[in-house]
């Protein structure tokens, strides 16, 4: 049977990988793994030890506790789901970084502009 917090850390390994654009495969050769490992990590099938959670965030550019997060129920939701399930959501984020900095940065403030204004 899978804990839920098995299942809570492979989602969040699942997401960082996906908005840092790394395939399981890449992920399993940085951590020195087989990608079926990954893909079991990331259902929570299989539970992640200490040290192999250390790598995988090494390997994602996160402090452990990324995986952690969200845990008490802090995970913001759009109708029930999951935010950082949302493909687009992780579409958008990636654009965004793709972008030089100070494109990034007009964008925010216009977001930000947007949203307090939609309020």
């Amino acid at each position: 049977m899978k804990h839920p917090v098995d299942v809570h850390v492979g989602k969040r390994i699942r997401h960082r990988r996906w908005m840092v654009g790394m395939t399981q495969q890449q992920l399993a050769e940085h951590v020195g793994i087989k990608f079926q490992q990954i893909q079991k990590y990331e259902t929570g099938m299989n539970r992640v030890s200490a040290s192999r959670l250390w790598e995988i965030s090494d390997a994602l550019g996160v402090a452990i506790e990324h995986f952690f997060e969200g845990l008490e129920g802090d995970i913001p939701a759009i109708g029930g789901q999951d935010m950082l399930s949302d493909k687009e959501t992780v579409e958008l984020v990636r654009a965004y970084y793709a972008m030089p900095e100070n494109q990034r940065r007009r964008l925010f403030d216009l977001a930000r502009a947007l949203s307090e204004s939609a309020a």
